[in-house]
C-alpha cells in the first residue's frame, strides 16, 4: 500500500537481510557482457568491485510486479507516493574482496527518506545502508541513494555534438549500450524495469526519446576503465547520476588519474555529463 508523504518516515530503520552462495557463474556473465574474459573470475576467484549487484537480488513473483516493471511498492522499501524511480548514486568502501563459492550475507537498513520540493515537482530522497559479511568479517560497506519524482514533461534527445578534446594524461573509451546490452544487464540484476528494454513503454509511457543506460551499468564501466588502466584495487567508489543517458548514440567514458584517485565521468553524446564518479585506489 503506498503511503502518504507523512508517514514515508516510518521507514526508517527497517532492515532486511539476504543470503548469496556466491556462485561464480554471474560473474562470469558479466565478464561476458562486458567483453572482457580477463574480468571473469574462476569458481573461487574474487569479486570484483561494483559486482554485488548481480548478487543479493530480490525475487519478487511476477504477480507482484507494477506495470513499469519495478516490485510493487512497500516491503522493505518506502511506499512512496511517486511514480518514478532512479537508483540516483552510491557510496562504496571495499575493507576487502568478496571470494566466489562461499556464502555471504547482505544486510541493509533504511537510514533516512526526505520529501523535498525540486524544479519538476515533488522528490523523495531514500538512503539505503548495505554491508556485505562474509566469514564474519566486513568485506563491503555500501550507501545507496533512490530518488523517486514526478512524471514530469517528456524528455527530448540529445543532440549530438563533436567530441570535446580528452583532458591532458586522462583516460578515454568510447562506449555504446546498445539494446542487447541493456536486456543483458536488467537480467542479470533481475530488474524488470521497462525503460531498459521495452522501447515503446520508454517512450510512450515515460516520455523518453529511447531505451534508458542503466546509471549502475555505467558505474561499473567506469570501475572497468580503472581496472584496465591501473591494475590496482578499488578500496573506494562514489559515483552521483546528473543526466539520463539513452541508447540513441554512443557515449563517453573519462578518467583521470591524480596519484592514489581517480576523477571519472560519462559524457552523453551531446558533450553533457551524465555521470560523475571518483574511485580510490588501495
Amino acid at each position: 500500500m503506498v503511503e502518504t508523504a507523512s508517514r514515508l518516515e516510518d521507514w526508517i530503520g527497517r532492515t532486511e537481510q539476504i543470503e548469496d552462495a556466491l556462485s561464480p557463474w554471474p560473474a562470469q556473465a558479466v565478464a561476458a557482457m562486458l567483453d572482457d574474459p580477463a574480468l571473469a573470475p574462476g569458481a573461487d576467484g574474487e569479486l570484483p568491485p561494483l559486482w554485488q549487484w548481480f548478487y543479493f537480488l530480490g525475487t519478487a513473483p511476477q504477480s507482484r510486479l507494477s506495470p513499469d516493471g519495478h516490485p510493487e511498492r512497500g516491503g522493505f522499501l518506502p511506499a512512496v507516493p511517486l511514480p518514478r524511480r532512479m537508483f540516483a548514486g552510491a557510496r562504496m568502501r571495499f575493507p576487502k574482496p568478496l571470494t566466489l563459492g562461499r556464502p555471504a550475507t547482505r544486510k541493509g537498513v533504511i537510514r533516512n527518506v526526505t520529501t523535498k520540493e525540486g524544479r519538476s515537482g515533488k522528490l523523495t530522497f531514500v538512503t539505503v545502508g548495505y554491508d556485505f559479511y562474509q566469514d564474519g568479517e566486513l568485506c563491503i560497506a555500501e550507501e545507496q541513494d533512490i530518488v523517486y519524482r514526478e512524471a514530469g514533461e517528456p524528455v527530448p534527445a540529445p543532440e549530438p555534438v563533436a567530441p570535446q578534446a580528452v583532458p591532458e594524461g586522462a583516460w578515454s573509451r568510447e562506449f555504446e549500450a546498445d539494446s542487447r546490452l541493456l536486456f543483458r544487464f536488467s537480467a542479470l540484476t533481475f530488474n524488470a524495469h521497462r525503460i531498459h528494454y521495452d522501447r515503446p513503454y520508454a517512450m510512450s509511457e515515460e516520455g523518453y526519446p529511447g531505451l534508458i543506460v542503466h546509471g549502475p551499468l555505467t558505474a561499473v564501466l567506469l570501475a572497468q576503465l580503472v581496472s584496465r588502466n591501473t591494475g590496482r584495487r578499488i578500496a573506494a567508489f562514489r559515483f552521483r547520476g546528473m543526466a539520463p543517458l539513452f541508447d540513441l548514440h554512443a557515449f563517453r567514458l573519462l578518467g583521470l588519474p591524480e596519484g592514489d584517485r581517480v576523477k571519472l565521468e560519462v559524457r552523453g553524446p551531446d558533450g553533457r555529463t551524465t555521470q560523475e564518479a571518483t574511485a580510490e585506489l588501495a
